[in-house]
């Protein structure tokens, strides 16, 4: 999109006037449009964050997108942004507000991930990955809506409201990256930080109509002050366009000392550039059948979304054909332990438990019986999964599937603090191919490439669909992405107000 000029309605909105006498409003602008429209001078960052800090205010609660907005902190930032502007600073993402999921630490603001527990905790060190994005330009605006601890595949946390779709508003936006999710598609922000420990991006990505990219396990580094763990999260964006979520890459791929883990670079130079490059013909492998829950459900327009996918990639140029699940269901289970120990891990004393929802206690509880033997098995079996998925695998470049098997849940359906037992297991049959991937350590993105009512006469919903690759082929991904982008674009946000 070509912007040519800046003017105002008669209420105050900033309005673009388009080439071609359109107008558009900032917020119908993506990341990448925002930035170059304050490089060239025909925006400034503290017009850009008045008018989403407007936004935030009025449309947040109504979705449940935040826990708190930053408007200070935003404006020191937007002002530095506008200071780097008159010194030709190159900062891909200058003067774009970018808010921070509530499970990353930003020095200065409180961080509660979603707890009661963590009221009061406020970080002394910003994370690594915000680093990169103040490095990048971005205004930090707020911090976004998660669940506790991150752990469930909805965001319904005791101490703000649940995050929901903008699509259908009884319904739940995903998690745990759901705040983000419904920021972005509400036309709050372009773009929102989040991360995937089993389908953290890529589920409110496909709730929401959005792109989520989960990249490869050492893509994005924890440095300096965070550790790798079990492995299994990394970080990454929501954004509306393919090419939004390539520049982020580009600009949260650059390591940090101590890091131990290389994986190769882009021929083209950078993730953005893949996305203008021709694809080769590929060889991908359709996975309908659930992996982790087989006996699980898939709404028939989950189905529908992989059916058409799988008609525009024969169409350009690219081999179908029918991909083997990867390994028996029960070879999932020693996931359990490694999520349950990471839930006992977070650092909150025992007596901070009758603070917590009934799943956070459940699984820390667990968690905590799990012995060392047990947990280092558990790490054992995944890197096995890993080898047995890459055997199985092995005649494909890319796996396709729906991202998720149902249409999200509605508000309070699916958490059950009854019987967070029967909460868990109803997560995993809503996601039954995400976490695979965060097992595997390779990359998986979510695109919205269909849409269509759950029921009868009910509102259009976004049904995602998944593709995987090897480990560190994030360029396969983002460049077919964009291709099938290309080929089907989608709407980029449901009727913003």
């Amino acid at each position: 999109m070509v912007v040519s000029g800046l003017g105002a309605d008669t209420e105050g909105t900033h309005l673009l006037g388009g080439e071609t006498g359109g107008v558009t409003e900032i917020h119908e602008l993506g990341a990448r449009e925002l930035a170059a429209t304050i490089r060239a001078g025909e925006l400034s960052a503290s017009e850009v964050l008045e008018h989403t800090l407007e936004r935030a205010a009025r449309i947040g609660p109504e979705v449940g997108a935040f826990v708190r907005l930053t408007p200070e902190l935003a404006r020191e930032q937007a002002a530095d942004a506008e200071r780097r502007r008159r010194e030709l600073d190159p900062a891909p993402l200058l003067g774009v507000p970018l808010p921070i999921k509530d499970l990353t630490m930003v020095a200065g603001v409180e961080m509660n991930a979603g707890s009661a527990a963590m009221r009061g905790f406020v970080p002394p060190v910003d994370d690594g990955v915000v680093t990169r994005f103040r490095e990048a330009g971005t205004v930090m605006i707020g911090k976004t809506n998660t669940p506790e601890m991150g752990l469930p595949c909805y965001t319904e946390p005791d101490i703000a409201p649940p995050a929901r779709t903008p699509w259908d508003r009884g319904r739940s936006a995903g998690g745990s990256s759901g705040g983000a999710a419904a920021a972005v598609a509400a036309g709050i922000v372009a773009i929102a930080h989040g991360n995937d420990g089993g389908g953290s991006i890529r589920i409110p990505a496909a709730a929401c109509g959005l792109v989520g990219l989960k990249p490869s396990r050492g893509r994005v580094s924890t440095g300096p002050v965070g550790v790798d763990g079990a492995g299994l999260a990394a970080t990454g964006v929501l954004t509306r366009d393919v090419r939004d979520t390539a520049l982020a890459l580009d600009v949260l791929a650059p390591g940090w000392p101590g890091d131990d883990r290389w994986l190769p670079t882009p021929e083209a130079g950078s993730y953005l550039a893949v996305c203008d490059r021709e694809v080769a013909p590929l060889r991908v492998g359709v996975l309908t059948t659930p992996i982790i829950t087989p006996e699980a459900p898939v709404h028939a327009e989950a189905l529908a979304a992989v059916e058409r996918t799988s008609e525009l990639l024969a169409g350009m140029g690219h081999t179908v054909g029918e991909a083997p699940v990867p390994f028996a269901a029960e070879r999932w289970l020693p996931f359990m332990d490694v999520w349950s120990v990471m839930a006992a891990s977070a650092p909150l004393p025992r007596e901070a438990d009758p603070m917590l929802v009934p799943l956070t206690r459940w699984m820390r509880e667990r968690g905590r019986g799990v012995d060392g033997v047990t947990y280092a098995n558990a790490l054992a079996a995944g890197q096995r999964l890993q080898r047995e998925a890459a055997t199985a695998w092995a005649e494909f470049d890319i796996i396709l599937s729906p991202t998720l098997a149902q249409a999200p849940p509605r508000i309070g359906e699916m958490r059950d603090d009854a019987d967070p037992t029967g909460d868990f297991w109803a997560q995993c049959a809503f996601t039954p191919w995400t976490s695979t991937w965060n097992i595997l350590g390779a990359p998986a993105i979510s695109l919205p490439l269909h849409h269509a009512p759950a029921d009868q006469g009910g509102p259009l919903l976004p049904w995602g669909i998944m593709l995987g690759a090897r480990t560190g082929r994030e360029d396969l991904l983002l460049g077919l992405a964009a291709a099938l982008e290309s080929a089907a674009p989608w709407p980029l946000v449901p009727a913003a107000g």
